[in-house]
């Protein structure tokens, strides 16, 4: 739970009118391995400029469609464009793209400026340019002063930044991440997230990056693709597609959800009404697609819940159903709390630690209650419905 406000529009990064193109596109692009599909005829526009990233579990398709996007492996259908030209047959060193991995690759036996030149004085750079922009290089990811070190003679963290600058070097139109923070510890990796927006927004390059940590794609993109079995789920916004995820898979990777089974009654004073499966009526915003009689899913997320014990009464303005707390667990900045609503129906709920303790104890009834702009909708079946926007291919609207 959080002290309720009035949610100011997301800023997000603002393309200027020059640069909103998209710098890779792929157009319904298929990749096989044997029987098993890796990518199901994705088509996706990845803007100039963005921090875009591919979200998902493992085996989803997010590292097979990084590496077609970098040319390490050719799709089995399907188009790979880049900056308008067609690149689906070219090998990755004749694209103008560059990748980190989780593993570095730094070479042991070189030291960081040498690490860190590598590329240029594969393509004949001069001298003096080399030295120029090997230091720019090392200044931007704050490794000023450490060139003559050995890889071994750095940290986790360091050793990152120093693969970032070997890739950034080259000035790449695009550069691909997969998962390059996994290997760092908590703490490390958090820094080295704000490390790198802050980067991308230095150099301007389109980052394309890949992760199974949602919190970690949400700190750093612009938009995010959700990824599952080989196509894309939602696409959009980290706040929207949080906010309003499109399917059941969404809502329950992107963070923990409350789902409720429900039938949809009609409209209400400009409020749509849910009949819930254990008979408790609540008012969300009225879908634009459904019929009277529907069935569809509703979620609320356990931070937008608010807990009233026994004899306290919900505002009238919020949804509310009554239910028993099971358990109350301690996480430092919050207490998580588990209730049984009846019928079968679980919820969960954070509530700030402000230094109160638990609002009730295991077994006590409480009415949790939520404002009704804060529910959101989805299908019976947990698939998204086809809109205008596709969020099947996960292209954007123009």
């Amino acid at each position: 739970m959080q002290v309720e406000k009035t949610a100011a529009p997301a800023a997000g990064r603002q393309h200027s009118a020059s640069a909103t193109d998209a710098v890779v596109v792929l157009d319904h692009v298929s990749k096989r391995f044997g029987g098993v599909v890796a990518v199901d005829d994705l088509s996706l526009d990845v803007m100039r400029g963005e921090f875009f990233s591919m979200l998902g579990p493992s085996g989803c398709g997010k590292t097979t469609t990084l590496r077609m996007i970098g040319g390490f492996d050719a799709p089995s259908e399907g188009v790979v464009r880049l900056d308008g030209r067609d690149v689906t047959d070219l090998p990755a060193y004749r694209r103008d793209v560059n990748t980190v991995f989780q593993s570095y690759g730094l070479f042991p036996h070189l030291n960081v400026f040498d690490n860190v030149a590598f590329g240029l004085r594969r393509r004949h750079v001069g001298g003096a340019e080399v030295n120029r922009r090997v230091q720019e290089a090392l200044e931007l990811v704050s490794l000023a002063g450490y060139g003559k070190r050995r890889p071994g003679q750095l940290s986790g963290g360091q050793q990152q930044r120093v693969a970032l600058a070997r890739s950034l070097v080259n000035h790449p139109q695009v550069l691909l991440l997969d998962e390059p923070l996994g290997a760092l510890d908590l703490k490390l990796r958090k820094q080295m997230q704000l490390e790198l927006k802050r980067i991308q927004g230095e150099v301007g390059i389109t980052f394309i990056f890949v992760t199974h940590d949602q919190e970690e794609a949400m700190t750093i993109s612009d938009r995010i693709a959700v990824m599952n079995h080989g196509r894309i789920e939602q696409l959009g916004r980290p706040e929207d597609v949080y906010e309003r995820p499109a399917t059941q898979f969404v809502a329950e990777f992107l963070g923990a959800s409350n789902l409720l089974d429900g039938v949809y009654r009609g409209t209400l004073d400009g409020w749509g009404s849910v009949e819930l499966a254990g008979g408790d009526s609540i008012r969300i915003p009225a879908p634009p697609s459904a019929l009277v009689g529907d069935k569809l899913k509703v979620g609320i997320r356990p931070e937008k819940l608010h807990l009233y014990p026994d004899g306290r009464e919900a505002p009238s303005d919020h949804n509310s159903i009554a239910a028993i707390l099971r358990n109350a667990v301690f996480v430092g900045v919050s207490y998580q709390y588990f209730f049984d609503a009846g019928g079968g129906r679980q919820l969960s709920a954070f509530d700030r630690n402000a230094g109160g303790g638990p609002i009730a104890g295991p077994g006590e009834k409480v009415r949790v209650a939520w404002k009704p702009e804060h529910t959101f909708v989805i299908p019976a079946d947990g698939m998204a419905q086809p809109t205008p926007t596709n969020h099947q291919t996960g292209r954007q609207d123009k």
